[in-house]
């Protein structure tokens, strides 16, 4: 009755937890050797904050990340072109929380061992290959720097939450090839700076080909804060991305010159860029929405099963709520392949949609709309995009995302208890 979970990422973890709450054995099996806080800055939606209230971990969560009060949009001029309130702010029974993804994975890898015990995760242990054994599975465990097999587990299913670049879809679907490109490479920093705008504003400046985001994820005991911020740049079809390491140091030279004049009232951007004390170099990747995420026994989870770019701040969350609903369903149908089937026919095609909307730029798109019609700025934006454009561009990517304010707040929880 085990479940087998590939990966302790936020999405395998999410689910551990689910399980554990539930009463279901569980085992994650991880190949890094330690877990660490890497990584920068994510946004965490309502409707996934209140997957974690239900897992306990309101006052932790709270601790760890700061309240997302709005996001707000500007031209690359920086006039201002749309700002909505976010998490309670706008109206939801849950935050949104802005957070360093490193500390959110160890939040939930140390709750989970506090709760389920150490036993229950083993690292240094990449799943590589499966095959059937009576009623389940049974997994091989590498050591992924030397290549040895270091070991076998047995369980009645396994889970793939290996990240975009899972071992197991890439076995299940050997003709799928690379990831897909977007087109962008994106820099992504941390930096100290002021407090801007409200100082929880997530704010998004630009358009596709050369846009900057940025939002605090800690306060500073100074009055300052720790800020996240990812500047993007379009490149031609040939651009060699697929050669270059997709975890590589950045150079700031190589933006610089593109956000040199974005000196707006309510930040230096190019400051910011200029004091970064961490930078990596990404391209903007995703994977092409799958027609099954299930075979017999194994089923996909979080981006394996649904890397999406990271435009509207969903990843995580979308992650959040596959682990949630996966361990309802193998608590009230059984661990096996039943709960697997009715796990992907409730998320599969929703989130295939989501994957979609954000490669159209999901809600950044007004970014694109305005810059067309207004390259060189304006004096008011209504002359521009109207208000009505404007709030239907939020409310048709929130319907897609499962974040409608109404819905959300009166529907019941995902996992009775």
């Amino acid at each position: 009755m085990t479940v087998l979970i590939a990966g302790a990422g936020i999405g395998g973890l999410a689910l551990g937890l689910s399980l554990h709450q539930l009463g279901i054995p569980f085992r994650i099996f991880e190949a890094v050797a330690e877990l660490r806080p890497l990584g920068v800055g994510i946004n965490v939606q309502p409707h996934a904050v209140r997957e974690m209230h239900d897992l306990g971990l309101a006052e932790a969560l709270d601790a760890t990340g700061l309240q997302t009060e709005e996001v707000a949009y500007f031209s690359a001029q920086g006039g201002r072109i749309w700002a909505e309130p976010r998490g309670r702010f706008a109206g939801y029974d849950w935050p949104q929380y802005s957070i360093h993804r490193g500390r959110l994975q160890m939040l939930l890898h140390d709750t989970l061992i506090a709760r389920a015990g150490s036993g229950v995760l083993v690292t240094g242990a990449a799943v590589t290959d499966w095959s059937g054994r009576d009623a389940g599975v049974e997994i091989t465990l590498t050591d992924r720097a030397s290549g040895r097999v270091t070991g076998r587990a047995t369980g009645a299913v396994l889970i793939a939450a290996d990240g975009i670049n899972s071992t197991i879809r890439a076995r299940l679907n050997p003709a799928e090839g690379p990831a897909h490109w977007a087109g962008v490479m994106m820099w992504r920093g941390v930096s100290e700076g002021p407090r801007f705008l409200t100082g929880r504003t997530m704010a998004m400046a630009g358009r596709k080909a050369r846009k900057f985001v940025c939002y605090p994820i800690r306060d500073l005991p100074d009055g300052r804060c720790l800020i996240n911020w990812i500047a993007d740049l379009g490149f031609p079809p040939d651009h060699d991305w697929a050669r270059q390491d997709w975890n590589r140091q950045g150079d700031k030279s190589d933006i610089l010159p593109h956000f040199s004049d974005w000196r707006f009232e309510w930040l230096d951007i190019p400051a910011l860029i200029e004091s970064a004390s961490a930078l990596w170099e990404y391209p903007m990747v995703d994977r092409d929405p799958l027609p099954h995420w299930t075979r017999g026994r194994v089923t996909l989870l979080g981006d394996a099963a649904h890397a999406m770019y990271p435009i509207g701040s969903n990843g995580a969350s979308q992650a959040i709520l596959d682990a949630r609903i996966l361990a309802r369903e193998l608590r009230d149908r059984g661990v096996g392949t039943a709960a697997l089937q009715v796990y992907e026919a409730l998320r599969r095609e929703p989130v295939n949609a989501l994957v979609l909307a954000n490669r159209g730029d999901g809600p950044d798109k007004v970014l694109d709309v305005v810059a067309e019609r207004a390259p060189d700025g304006f004096a008011d934006i209504s002359e521009v995009m109207s208000r009505t454009e404007l709030d239907a561009e939020a409310r048709r990517y929130k319907a897609i995302a499962g974040m409608d304010i109404e819905a959300l707040n009166a529907r019941g929880p995902l996992v009775l208890l």
